[in-house]
């Protein structure tokens, strides 16, 4: 092993992973739970009196919400993040979707960007924003911001960003054959 002076680091080889999760959203999940559970009890056993028309609307109202929120929510428990020497590739909750998968080929330049809060980018998930770009979202708190060749930004809420950021701008600089860091 080397010692480094101050301010240099060795180049990171293999492959970086992070994630963020965000708890509460379990909360949000067990609601969407409850409405779906409405919905099918309305449905099964109900002594709705006043027509068919409105109880359909209330079963299909409360089954529609509760998957909407159910899903919704879990997608968006946590995030993991994977650095590869070629590839970033973000992948959202339990089943990994959505997912975005960018070539570092594409990137410009990374940033460390210490508050990220889901009430900047309107809400958890995956966001759009006209004037900043992209941004998957699953907590308040630091994350990074990646900085494209085609002038869009894409921000990802990950735990130890500063690591990413320094692992991605590792791999975007041009390393020469038998160059020391």
């Amino acid at each position: 092993m080397r010692d480094h002076r101050h301010g240099e680091h060795a180049p990171y080889s293999g492959v970086w992973t992070g994630r963020a999760t965000n708890r509460f959203q379990w909360l949000l999940a067990l609601i969407g739970a409850a409405c779906l559970a409405l919905g099918i009890t309305l449905a099964v056993d109900s002594a709705w009196t006043t027509g068919i028309a409105p109880l359909a609307m209330a079963v299909v109202g409360c089954i529609a919400a509760g998957l909407l929120v159910l899903f919704g929510t879990l997608a968006f428990v946590h995030v993991a993040l994977r650095v590869d020497e070629d590839h970033l590739e973000v992948r959202c909750g339990h089943i990994g979707v959505p997912r975005r998968r960018i070539p570092l080929a594409h990137v410009a330049g990374a940033e460390f960007a210490p508050h990220v809060t889901p009430r900047h980018w309107g809400g958890w998930g995956y966001r759009w924003r006209p004037e900043k770009g992209t941004a998957v979202v699953v907590r308040r708190g630091e994350g990074i911001i990646l900085r494209l060749w085609d002038g869009h930004t894409f921000t990802v809420t990950v735990d130890d960003a500063e690591a990413a950021v320094t692992v991605i701008r590792d791999r975007l600089r041009p390393h020469k054959p038998g160059a020391t860091h």
